[in-house]
């Protein structure tokens, strides 16, 4: 039986899959810092580095990993329905990273090192930004709102690191409507 998946479904898949990743990975993440590394000013997170490849990937569709990636941290460290907001929404600005998208264009980040690796940071200080401008809106004081960027320095840096390994993958860090169009030409030419 030879069935091929339609465009919505492949789509549906990946969305799922790295959702998968995401939850699967933060939940490892916030169960280490949470009851072996409690102590530790910093934190890691893997959020950022997930929406950037699949805001390359699918665009906008990336708000429910960023959302979600809020959802997940807040339920796993018991957070409070302020935190579960400030994540959640916070997490959202990373979209702002779109801006960056349409103005240099997908294959010109995913080619670049260089505008991978910023785009990779924007994305995670967009995200942080985010964090703290809500925060903010919410009553929290100013000097508080600060430590939703500097506790998550190491973040940066890990984002930085995956999404710059993810794009030397085949196919990983590329616009997938792009990435299936430039595979069905070269199963084409190649007679498969």
């Amino acid at each position: 039986m030879n069935r091929q998946l339609s465009f919505q479904q492949y789509r549906t898949i990946d969305l799922t899959l790295f959702a998968v990743m995401l939850c699967i990975s933060e939940t490892v993440i916030v169960t280490a810092a949470t009851r072996w590394f409690s102590d530790q000013l910093y934190t890691v997170s893997v959020v950022a580095a997930v929406v950037s490849i699949v805001l390359m990937r699918w665009g906008p569709w990336a708000a429910i990993h960023a959302f979600l990636g809020g959802f997940v941290f807040c339920f796993l460290s018991r957070g409070t329905a302020t935190q579960y907001i400030i994540y959640c929404i916070g997490n959202l600005f990373s979209l702002l990273s779109l801006l960056l998208l349409r103005a240099f264009g997908k294959e010109r980040i995913r080619a670049d090192s260089f505008l991978t690796v910023g785009f990779a940071l924007c994305t995670q200080l967009a995200m942080q930004l985010g964090r703290a401008l809500v925060a903010l809106v919410m009553g929290t004081e100013p000097a508080r709102c600060v430590g939703f960027v500097t506790t998550d320095v190491l973040s940066g840096l890990f984002t930085a690191l995956i999404v710059w390994i993810a794009r030397r993958l085949d196919g990983i860090f590329e616009d997938q409507k792009h990435y299936l169009l430039r595979v069905n030409r070269e199963e084409e030419k190649g007679g498969f």
